[in-house]
């Protein structure tokens, strides 16, 4: 097969697996090369590199999205003059007995050859609460750390709603932390937080596991022998955290993602940022990063008027280079905005950044110090 063909096919193999919306598929590239293929060889290997790739199978997406995929696949066959497929009708007929079920998995590869599998509700909202699927931000975030590796490694990080775990799995696959700590408060999202981080084989430290219930949803984990980083599972509400509980978190590195979206949440945030740092025993404030989506413009200006009114300083840093994970790009605008909460802006940390052209011009990557 032509390197462009495995190129092409790839390019399905990563967003199929991830369950990205299939109208951000390069469709017309794949038209473009059956008009001039005089065989099916590039469908067949699309197929086995999504619907028949082993972690499809183990870990399935939802009925409903690989029968979306596979109509889509065999149309743009049907359109070309090659004999039918058998194989294409048969994995049809196959996907079409199954039953649709309230869960599905996504695969997402990363870079090192490996892949975070998530356990994710096909709801987005769900038992009273959005935090069972994974948001775009979520996979901005890790991409950023992913290319900045060195902000993480060897450090003790706080993820502040972790949600269902996309960006502590993939930074504690790909960064090297000392520790990890996944934090979130609804029963729910931390059930299914801590299935996802077994399922992804890793050993989480005792205390977590014996206050969170776990379900294992008959699938086995394959437990890898990671010696870093210590994982841990904390349930944590912004609002009534403990002095305890601040004294043992200790990060060295807190993000989050998406969770600048309701101006009483946001604020809830800003105290906990502040808390955080009150608390450290070096007295040494961490390191913060947030991305988020703007979803409403007056939210994101409340956020940093917020933090300007009590000195916390904030400031821009430029988008990563590598697109990984292939959100949709063209959705929202998704911001890291990287803040001090010394109040202090370093000349040498003031990066230019790269301006969204679909709202408000905000710039596309966002954090804080």
């Amino acid at each position: 097969m032509a390197a462009a063909e495995e190129e092409l096919a790839l390019g399905f193999q990563r967003r199929f697996l991830a369950a990205r919306p299939l109208r951000s598929f390069p469709w017309p590239e794949l038209e473009q090369k059956l008009k001039t293929s005089s065989d099916s060889s590039l469908l067949v290997d699309i197929l086995h590199k999504t619907i028949l790739h082993p972690l499809c199978v183990k870990y399935p997406s939802s009925v409903k999205y690989r029968r979306g995929f596979l109509t889509e696949l065999i149309k743009k066959h049907e359109s070309t003059t090659a004999e039918p497929l058998d194989e294409l009708y048969d994995t049809l007929a196959d996907i079409l007995n199954k039953e649709e079920s309230t869960h599905c998995y996504k695969n997402y590869l990363l870079p090192t050859g490996e892949s975070v599998t998530l356990s994710e509700n096909v709801a987005i909202i769900s038992r009273g609460t959005t935090g069972l699927v994974t948001w775009d931000a979520a996979l901005h975030l890790a991409e950023w750390a992913i290319e900045n590796s060195t902000v993480f490694s060897n450090r003790t990080v706080l993820e502040l709603g972790s949600g269902i775990g996309f960006t502590g799995i993939a930074i504690s696959k790909t960064c090297n932390p000392k520790a990890y700590i996944f934090s979130d408060y609804h029963h729910c999202v931390l059930k299914q937080l801590t299935e996802n981080i077994c399922l992804n084989g890793f050993v989480l430290e005792p205390e977590t596991t014996n206050h969170i219930e776990m379900q294992s949803q008959g699938q086995k984990v394959e437990v890898m022998n990671y010696q870093k980083p210590k994982l841990t599972v904390a349930e944590l509400d912004w609002g009534s955290v403990t002095e305890k509980q601040l004294m043992d978190l200790q990060p060295d590195v807190i993000i989050a993602a998406d969770v600048v979206y309701d101006p009483e949440i946001t604020l809830a945030l800003i105290g906990m940022l502040q808390k955080l740092s009150t608390y450290r025993a070096d007295g040494k404030p961490p390191e913060v990063y947030i991305a988020f989506t703007v979803r409403n413009p007056d939210t994101y200006h409340q956020f940093k008027a917020e933090l300007d009114k009590i000195g916390i300083g904030w400031q821009i840093i430029p988008a990563h280079r590598n697109s990984i994970f292939l959100y949709d790009l063209h959705s929202n605008v998704n911001g890291h905005i990287y803040f001090s909460v010394q109040g202090q802006h370093s000349s040498e940390e003031l990066f230019s950044s790269q301006c969204s052209i679909k709202l408000l011009c905000i710039n596309d990557c966002a954090s804080i110090l």
